[in-house]
């Protein structure tokens, strides 16, 4: 048997968690929930030119993929 009960049980869970976290992530976009300092870190790259703008969050993204670690990682525990 391929999945048991258990893993059925936490795949349950995992689908529930992953869930309520977009519908918190929707609601607070949606509500123009801002963190201050994100996006606007030494590392994030601007680029403006007159009719274009690039703009790549690569240090607010790294410090995202960083805190999203350690919380599953507690999760996990």
């Amino acid at each position: 048997m391929l999945f048991n009960n258990q893993h059925m049980d936490n795949l349950g869970r995992l689908l529930i968690i992953v869930g309520a976290a977009f519908i918190i992530a929707g609601v607070l976009i949606i509500s123009g929930f801002k963190i201050p300092f994100l996006g606007n870190l030494p590392g994030d790259i601007t680029i403006k030119r007159e009719n274009f703008v690039f703009y790549f969050p690569l240090a607010s993204s790294v410090i995202i993929s960083i805190f999203i670690t350690v919380f599953l990682w507690f999760i996990k525990k």
